[in-house]
């Protein structure tokens, strides 16, 4: 195809798009928002009505029989009925679910594909994905888009990057693909829709994190992109990283339209991707132009100024904000909303603040106060009765089959949308540490460390697991080389025989948590977590530490637990100041 013909076909898909796809698209979404802001108003009988609604509908499972679903009449009932519940609750259903019985928890027949993140404890967890499931998430992500194109219009019809994950690792025994959900609804988008977005579906599955980002990177930067989608800020940093360590290479494959060998890619997406690639000879000489001038070839400088980043930016992956400017420039970003494989808990209607609306309209949600986060029966609050600047555990009830299902997030009010709660997501909670989306639990270094010290016939005083970013790095963004955070493992020096079992405690406790949690296996896979490192401190350390956190927190001595696991980003830095860190 000749390139006039092309720029042809281009021109006639951007005008079906502006004036009659998108058009058609833009009127029930616009109606969506409406009603959304409408539901704002009156956060309890929206809550309300929607709860007896997920109830009678699913009143016939299995689930709904065995908690007595046909005699819930009122909120107190389902309260009474229903336990508040992590994961492993309902595990026995879903196991049923994974093998085709699909009437165990879902009135639905059909499972599109089992969502996969990382469980609480060593066993992965499997979220159905139902055509409801599917008609929730786009409709959060419709009005969360919609209300971005309002507040940037020049945006509006330009490229979208997006980067999404596998949506079939592998499959049940029932033959249910079990995988990313950002991966199927990309698989699933229309045709004319989909060449808004730069990067096709099959680089979902591409595993090897470098090639990844290079795919991503030679097919978008010939487009002028005006959004960039991931919800982990790690991932684009690591992007543009990639962009500019193999700039050369880069700038080649754009300017004759190949793609490198050098790249571990499978035969059936290099062949696929192959056909997609055009010669962009003057887009190439403007790219050798920046890297003339600069030095580097960061997107600040390849993309519009006008462009928008969507990515989480609560809780402890907001640290990595701190290095857009180097990458990004002034890219304006907004938050894209506390958002799970279980579902999606609000919808940010603002740059530069992590707090978004909590989205009344999906799911039923009640909240329990975080001083009682831990108790047996703790008080349980609905989204109408939370008070402004306290800080709350989130429970959710979805169509998709989970029921008061406590997903761990520690959240904070910060102020109301009419009389509709703003929730900003703060941390996994007091038994998580979570930099980069990896859950780490304190069940995973508990189980991971007792084999390693069963290994090396090594006993420990005590020892604790903190996050850490490395002390070298500044906050304005211009450091000389981004590092990546990791955990510290922080043990006593009299238990350490010598330094080289010191580091290979380490080392084996990085690998058995790779081995143990997919999540942390996968941040390290990308880089986006650097290994385990091993932290001295001065002997007796813990003991005083312990001490002085038990009269903080008060208790008795017989009821203190030492916690193995701590989600202080600052505790490395803090403890150095006292003088305890040992070099």
């Amino acid at each position: 195809m000749s390139n006039l013909i092309r720029r042809g076909v281009k021109r006639v898909v951007r005008f079906l798009l502006r004036k009659v796809v998108l058009k058609a698209i833009a009127r029930p979404i616009r109606r969506r928002l409406a009603q959304f802001e409408a539901a704002t108003h009156d956060p309890r009988q929206v809550q309300e009505a929607l709860l007896r609604g997920i109830l009678a509908h699913q009143s016939a499972t299995a689930f709904g029989r065995d908690h007595r679903f046909d005699l819930i009449r009122s909120l107190d009932d389902f309260r009474r009925q229903v336990p508040v519940a992590g994961y492993e609750y309902f595990e026995p259903y879903i196991a049923r679910l994974r093998r085709g019985e699909t009437t165990a928890l879902l009135s639905e027949p059909h499972i599109h594909m089992f969502a996969l993140t990382s469980g609480t404890t060593a066993v992965r967890k499997f979220i159905p994905v139902t055509q409801q499931y599917l008609d929730d998430y786009r409709r959060g992500w419709n009005i969360w888009g919609l209300k971005v194109f309002r507040d940037h219009p020049a945006v509006r019809m330009q490229p979208i990057l997006q980067m999404s994950g596998d949506p079939e690792e592998f499959r049940t025994e029932s033959g249910v693909p079990c995988g990313a959900v950002t991966g199927l609804t990309a698989q699933m988008q229309k045709r004319i829709i989909r060449w808004l977005y730069s990067v096709p579906p099959c680089v979902a599955r591409i595993k090897d994190p470098r090639s990844k980002y290079y795919a991503v990177l030679l097919l978008s930067i010939p487009r002028k992109v005006g959004m960039i989608i991931a919800a982990n800020p790690s991932t684009l940093i690591n992007l543009a990283r990639t962009g500019d360590q193999d700039k050369e290479m880069l700038i080649r494959d754009i300017h004759d339209g190949t793609l490198s060998p050098h790249l571990d890619l499978p035969a059936d997406i290099r062949a696929e991707l192959t056909r997609r690639l055009r010669r962009h000879p003057e887009r190439a000489r403007q790219l050798e132009e920046i890297v003339k001038r600069t030095g580097t070839l960061y997107p600040k400088d390849y993309w519009p100024c006008d462009c928008i980043l969507g990515n989480w930016m609560g809780g402890s992956v907001g640290s990595y904000l701190r290095h857009y400017p180097r990458y990004f420039g002034a890219t304006p970003v907004r938050d894209v909303g506390l958002i799970a494989s279980e579902g999606r808990m609000t919808i940010p209607l603002a740059d530069g603040t992590p707090a978004g609306v909590l989205d009344v309209t999906t799911h039923y949600f009640e909240f329990i106060p975080e001083a009682e986060g831990d108790s047996p029966n703790p008080t349980v609050l609905a989204a109408h009765e939370l008070k402004d600047g306290a800080t709350y555990f989130i429970l959710l009830t979805t169509a998709f089959g989970l029921y008061r299902y406590h997903i761990h997030d520690l959240v904070r009010v910060a102020g109301f949308h009419n009389n509709t709660p703003l929730i900003e997501f703060l941390s996994k909670g007091a038994h998580f540490a979570n930099i980069t989306g990896e859950k780490l639990s304190e069940y995973h270094v508990t189980q991971a460390m007792a084999e390693v010290l069963r290994e090396l016939d090594l006993t420990l005083t005590a020892y604790s697991l903190a996050p850490c970013w490395p002390s070298n790095e500044t906050a304005n963004g211009t450091d000389t080389e981004f590092e990546q955070p990791y955990y510290g493992l922080f043990v006593e020096q009299n238990d350490l025989p010598d330094a080289a079992l010191g580091h290979r405690l380490a080392e084996r406790l990085d690998a058995r948590l790779r081995q143990v949690n997919s999540e942390y296996d996968s941040k390290r896979q990308s880089e986006r977590l650097g290994p385990v490192r091993l932290e001295l401190v001065r002997s007796g350390f813990w003991l005083q530490w312990d001490r002085q956190r038990l009269l903080q927190t008060g208790g008795t001595l017989e009821q203190y637990k030492h916690p193995c696991l701590l989600n202080d980003l600052q505790f490395r830095e803090r403890i150095s100041r006292e003088h305890v860190l040992v070099s």
